[in-house]
């Protein structure tokens, strides 16, 4: 399909694009992109940044480590910005994160796929994991504390 062939090479360009640079801002992504003949809008290039994992730390856009592409089960590209991990009752997980790096953790966890996970919403800072039950968050903040060692 033309439109996954499109995708794919933004995809692709962004990638390039944050590893040759310091992109600072989505306009100025937007703009590089524009100039490399992609037609693209400030929402399609971020939902691109959200689904590839790319972080912003230190003020500028950064590509995510290879860890996180492949989503293998090593989150050490990420593990640095992940600051506390905690329950918040007996089925919400909440994981604080570095300003700006939520976005970027929870898309490596919903890659993951663990069974235990129902699903994530994330912010800036902040990520809600829910699980099924007590038994499922236990094993998910054991394998969280394991994966982020904290």
């Amino acid at each position: 399909m033309q439109t996954d062939r499109h995708q794919s090479d933004r995809r692709n360009a962004i990638l390039r694009i944050l590893r040759g640079g310091r992109v600072r801002r989505q306009e100025d992504l937007v703009d590089l992109l524009k100039q490399d003949g992609f037609e693209v809008t400030q929402s399609s290039v971020s939902r691109d940044m959200r689904e590839l994992g790319v972080l912003k730390a230190q003020g500028r856009y950064l590509p995510p480590g290879e860890e996180v592409s492949r989503a293998q089960g090593d989150f050490g590209a990420i593990a640095r910005f992940v600051r506390e991990i905690k329950p918040a009752g007996p089925s919400l997980t909440v994981i604080k994160t570095s300003v700006g790096a939520a976005g970027s953790v929870a898309v490596a966890v919903d890659k993951a796929e663990w069974p235990e996970v129902v699903g994530t919403i994330s912010g800036d800072d902040t990520i809600f994991i829910a699980t099924q039950d007590a038994a499922a968050q236990q094993r998910l903040i054991e394998r969280l504390h394991s994966l982020f060692r904290i």
